[in-house]
């Protein structure tokens, strides 16, 4: 794209060994804002000894996710937090490898499967709601994390988790926290030194491990799930044995729930702080839904609903920067980029970006009508990524987020509690603490 330019981009200067490394720890959220704001495009940044290269435009995000997608990969920076969680993961792995794993699975996530998943949603959401009260206040992401995490492994795994879910509920969130701290220091304490903070994260992967052996070793090939499948394919299959399927087990346990969870929560959140468009929802539920039963087909009119959950995770997008490493020299925005830097695609700027969105801190539904959504860029929307390695479980998040939604939203109401959300950046964008919500019967 365009001619090439002398130098390096621009970009804030910063420490010698740590670069901005403290700039960024401080609020990453606000330094990729800053960032873009102040350098453009395409900048330059350092945390520790590692290059990043910010791309805040669509165009540019393209290029790098479609365009020139075999010039890049994962990188060292995924692998490094997440390979000793998910092993060689969906979510980390490369080449042939990732490809034969991505279309032994991708059965689960087609349109037949979703239809059979749908009254599992329901079932699962509803039974959620048994336990809430009328005008009692719930921590709506924990209830989020827990729905979509027995979702999850009911539909993926046939596996009933509830047995495990105050084990796996904490391991999970060990695992994030590591994740977290990880992006944020150029220099780790090793795994061995035994810190409080080394204890727990070594607790919970030993926990994921046997959840995921359980799972696996309760399966014996013949069903249509995501394990089933895998097993049939073991003995033909090379790399693929039974610790690789724990790996993908944990995989779609911790990606298939967690921006599922999140998704929903900042959703309810906003329409607890936006009551004329809670009411707009509410009012489509009854006309449309009605006091029956939710089906694919049911939600597939929702429009209302569907604008609402999009402009959720415009507002706050689940995943708040995409990363990619280059495998060799390519040329991005006009400079040419080394083998090894890092290249990063924030949703949360492009997603707030007024050039695409007016009033772009506004949680406006209303704005994702047929003509709104063709005027985008291409890339100036894109929560669940893009090109090849765009999410398998898009479509089944989807469907998730819409049934549970409108389960949810067509009985009960909200009013926040938490008055100002605080974030917490790591893999994935998850609030800083609870998200109290006072909820009562409409």
């Amino acid at each position: 794209m365009g001619t090439e330019r002398s130098g390096e981009p621009p970009g804030p200067s910063g420490l010698p060994v740590v670069g901005n490394a403290r700039q960024f720890a401080s609020d990453p959220l606000s330094f990729y804002e800053e960032v873009a704001r102040e350098y453009g495009p395409i900048a330059r940044y350092a945390l520790g000894g590692r290059v990043f290269y910010q791309l805040s435009d669509p165009e540019l995000v393209e290029q790098v996710l479609v365009h020139e997608n075999d010039r890049f990969d994962k990188g060292e920076e995924y692998r490094r937090i997440l390979n000793p969680v998910i092993g060689n993961g969906l979510l980390i792995s490369e080449g042939e490898f990732w490809r034969e794993q991505r279309h032994r699975m991708e059965p689960a996530f087609h349109p037949e499967a979703l239809a059979e998943y749908a009254p599992v949603i329901v079932e699962h959401t509803e039974r959620l709601l048994d336990d809430w009260r009328d005008d009692t206040v719930r921590d709506v992401h924990a209830d989020m994390m827990q729905l979509t995490v027995e979702i999850a492994a009911k539909t993926l795994f046939d596996a009933d988790i509830r047995k495990y879910e105050a084990n796996i509920s904490d391991a999970l969130e060990a695992v994030m926290d590591r994740s977290e701290k990880r992006l944020e220091r150029p220099i780790e304490i090793p795994d061995s030194v035994p810190t409080p903070g080394n204890r727990r994260y070594k607790r919970a992967l030993s926990t994921l491990t046997e959840i995921a052996t359980e799972i696996v070793e309760s399966h014996d090939g013949s069903g249509d799930d995501v394990v089933s499948r895998l097993l049939r394919a073991k003995p033909n299959a090379d790399g693929l044995d039974d610790e690789q399927i724990r790996d993908e087990v944990v995989t779609l346990l911790l990606a298939g729930h967690e921006t599922t969870a999140l998704a929903l929560t900042y959703t309810l959140y906003l329409l607890a702080t936006n009551p004329e468009q809670a009411d707009r929802l509410g009012a489509e539920l009854d006309e449309t839904a009605g006091r029956g039963p939710l089906s694919t087909d049911v939600t597939a009119e929702l429009s209302y609903t569907k604008r609402t959950l999009r402009e959720g995770m415009r507002v706050y997008p689940p995943v708040q920067s995409v990363i990619r490493e280059a495998t060799e020299p390519v040329e991005i925005g006009g400079y040419e980029l080394d083998d090894g830097v890092v290249v990063t695609a924030p949703q949360w700027v492009i997603h707030r970006d007024p050039r695409f969105y007016e009033r772009p801190e506004a949680f406006r539904p209303e704005r994702w009508d047929e003509a709104f959504r063709e005027s985008l860029p291409r890339f100036a929307y894109f929560p669940f990524g893009g090109g090849p390695r765009r999410c398998i479980g898009e479509n089944f998040a989807k469907q998730e987020m819409r049934l549970a939604l409108a389960t949810i939203a067509r009985d009960w109401e909200f009013e926040a509690v938490t008055d100002e959300l605080s974030l917490s950046p790591s893999i994935t964008l998850r609030p800083d603490g609870p998200v109290k919500l006072r909820v009562g019967r409409r």
